[in-house]
């Protein structure tokens, strides 16, 4: 298959492209780095090796000649190119909508006009923004808004807005209404729905993946928008016990990177029952934040993790995700060890 990724150079774009070689795609690579510049960061020298194998287009996917001339002759898109993070207020509204929004709209746009039969896309757990909870009276149910004053006295837990009662766990799947919370979380929603107009209007094939919290190596440190794992190594490395926030018992789904490329790769090949599917990427097995925190310490003989009680309103308490859909329809599943996987990543960003 003659397969463009976009973002290609990325944390998550460089696994994907790794293991589309692999597995025998004809690959294409639509970067705004250029590969020395990507090599040179971090626990990436190897991207060269992969991309010697590689058709490398530098480019930003805004540009519609940049797009037009990495689309010639393409099958299929892997969609992962994109400004990533939760975003702060609306302050870098332009920059999201620009990057997210525009640049998917690009690829609809030129794809549309090409040979391009299926888009599988990078989305996110975010659009599910505070995700469910189960009340014993009403169901699963929506959480209430968390409150300042709540927090303020170390009531972090989520509760009904209904009755008041504390929700229980519940597994996201993809029935769950979108309800983007911020900016970054709007142009995920926004991306899908570009991608799904895309599919209906030309009758190719929209895969969106849900991807949760991604982990493993190349993990960019350091950021504003870098992940809560990102944080963590970044303090070990630099001799800190990793701080955690509330009582660091938030729970999230740790998917390795390994796992997310997989699934791009079986998104790619299946043949899908719709010609619009969403899926959940997720490892399937809830973990708490210091969970994470303490199996990165543990692997890097590092301090232990400090609970700090710390908070911010904005932040979701529990999201985790059922992601029995891709089981049952890509034929996927995450296969990567927890322990294991951080082990890696930590190792891998010490020794950098």
């Amino acid at each position: 298959m003659r397969l463009l990724v976009t973002g290609g150079l990325g944390f998550i774009g460089s696994h994907v492209v790794e293991q589309a070689l692999d597995v025998g795609h004809e690959v294409r690579v639509l970067d705004v780095r250029d590969i020395a510049s990507a090599a040179a960061a971090p626990d990436c020298a190897d991207i060269i090796a992969a991309m010697s194998h590689v058709d490398f287009h530098l480019g930003d996917v805004r540009d519609p000649a940049a797009m037009s001339d990495a689309l010639a002759g393409i099958d299929a898109v892997i969609h992962l190119a994109a400004k990533v993070g939760l975003g702060n207020g609306v302050s870098d509204a332009v920059e999201y909508v620009s990057t997210n929004e525009v640049g998917t709209a690009m690829l609809a746009q030129s794809a549309a006009a090409g040979t391009v039969e299926k888009i599988v896309q990078a989305s996110s757990m975010v659009v599910y923004g505070p995700g469910l909870g189960y009340c014993p009276t009403h169901g699963l149910t929506a959480p209430a808004p968390r409150r300042a004053q709540d927090l303020a006295v170390q009531m972090f837990e989520a509760y009904c807005a209904e009755c008041a009662v504390e929700l229980a766990g519940a597994l996201i799947d993809e029935q769950a209404p979108m309800a983007p919370a911020n900016v970054y979380a709007a142009s995920k929603v926004s991306q899908e729905m570009l991608i799904d107009i895309w599919a209906k209007v030309t009758a190719g094939t929209a895969v969106n993946l849900r991807f949760h919290n991604v982990y493993g190596r190349r993990l960019p440190l350091d950021t504003p928008y870098a992940g809560v794992a990102a944080l963590f190594v970044s303090m070990l490395k630099n001799g800190h016990a990793p701080q955690v926030f509330e009582d660091g018992h938030q729970r999230r789904d740790f998917v390795h990177v390994r796992d997310v490329a997989r699934a791009c790769i079986a998104a790619l090949e299946v043949a899908h029952p719709h010609r619009v599917s969403a899926y959940n990427v997720g490892s399937g097995t809830p973990r708490t934040v210091l969970d994470m925190a303490q199996s990165l310490a543990m692997a890097v003989g590092g301090k232990s993790p400090e609970v700090t009680g710390q908070y911010r309103v904005g932040d979701v308490r529990h999201i985790t995700a059922s992601s029995q859909l891709a089981a049952d329809e890509l034929d996927w599943r995450a296969v990567e060890d927890f322990d294991s996987g951080m082990a890696e990543m930590a190792s891998a960003s010490s020794d950098s």
